[in-house]
């Protein structure tokens, strides 16, 4: 027969290890969840054509979901510039009022896929990583466009003036609705900084 003093330690070292067990079965699930969650939320979104010489230029933010690299910011801009690569250097500007300061950010665009045509680009400010810019809907003339990703987490209207209709940014609202886009979290943006 075993001495009590083992079986006591052989009792700890299992229950010790079941513990340490279900804590690593419990981690596992829960990033299991996770991923699988964050896969189901990238549903596909379907993009409209753009002509690249016409979608260039500068673009007036109206609205966005709030995002932590805009916190604060109004008067944003986009500016979009054709590069010999062929891809296109992007400049985000916007001014944060209560702290009368501006702000800048340089990045670059590259199609998705092998053209810019399909309205799906990749947009990176910090390489090596690039995130989904979707062209979701666009006027007829490029006077506005609506922007989003797959995650439904980045949404903006713009606009090529300081402002929209209102009922043209309703109707953006409402196709932005119907891809999934939660709508009534939309900011605003204001576009009339003394400063900017």
């Amino acid at each position: 027969m075993l001495p009590r003093q083992t079986i006591s330690i052989f009792i700890c070292i299992v229950i010790r290890n079941t513990k340490e067990t279900m804590k690593i079965l419990s981690f596992i699930t829960l990033t299991f969840f996770f991923l699988l969650t964050s896969c189901g939320s990238n549903q596909p979104l379907e993009t409209v054509q753009i002509d690249v010489e016409q979608y260039k230029g500068t673009w007036y933010e109206i609205a966005r979901l709030p995002n932590r690299f805009e916190k604060g910011l109004d008067c944003v801009t986009a500016n979009y510039t054709l590069k010999e690569n062929g891809k296109i250097k992007v400049i985000n500007r916007g001014y944060n009022i209560e702290k009368e300061k501006q702000s800048e950010s340089i990045g670059e665009a590259k199609p998705a896929g092998e053209k810019f045509k399909s309205g799906k680009l990749k947009v990176s400010f910090f390489k090596p990583f690039y995130g989904d810019y979707y062209v979701i809907d666009l006027g007829e003339n490029y006077e506005y466009a609506l922007v989003g990703n797959p995650s439904r987490k980045y949404l903006w209207i713009l606009a090529r003036e300081q402002s929209l209709p209102l009922e043209t940014i309703e109707l953006l609202k409402e196709t932005a609705s119907e891809k999934g886009f939660a709508v009534e979290e939309l900011y605003y943006t204001k576009q009339d900084c003394d400063n900017n």
